[in-house]
């Protein structure tokens, strides 16, 4: 395949993930509005982000940046395995935010490990327009 071939399949591949992203994205977000959210602000994602909660067994500080890193397009480090975790920023990574189920699959696990409890339909809103912003 030659160079101009293969600028346009990356560029087609880039809408096709752009798209899915934003299909993903606003659907979520439609969803979480019906459960009484509203207003999400990438502000209120990025402060949880890096706000502390205490381990209810161990009393030790997690955050998500514990994991994902402050700076979403770099590779994060899980916390107990230390295997790397893929950048979560669109920007960093094109197949993030494109899975409506995976993104719930994992805040509802992310959300349990560093704050004990599931999300609110706010604050996973909150976090996505944060991730998606990045």
């Amino acid at each position: 395949m030659n160079i101009v071939h293969r600028a346009i399949a990356a560029s087609i591949l880039g809408l096709a993930c752009g798209a899915a992203r934003a299909d993903a994205v606003s659907g979520l977000l439609a969803q979480y509005q019906k459960q009484g959210a509203s207003n999400f602000s990438a502000a209120s994602g990025q402060s949880m982000w890096i706000k502390p909660f205490n381990d209810p067994k161990t009393g030790e500080p997690r955050r998500c940046a514990t994991c994902h890193s402050e700076d979403l397009r770099r590779v994060g480090k899980h916390a107990t395995t230390g295997k790397a975790i893929e950048p979560l920023a669109p920007s960093a990574n094109k197949e993030r935010l494109t899975d409506a189920e995976k993104i719930e699959k994992w805040l509802l696990r992310n959300c349990k490990w560093v704050m004990a409890r599931e999300c609110t339909p706010q604050e996973k809103g909150d976090f996505l327009v944060m991730i998606q912003s990045r």
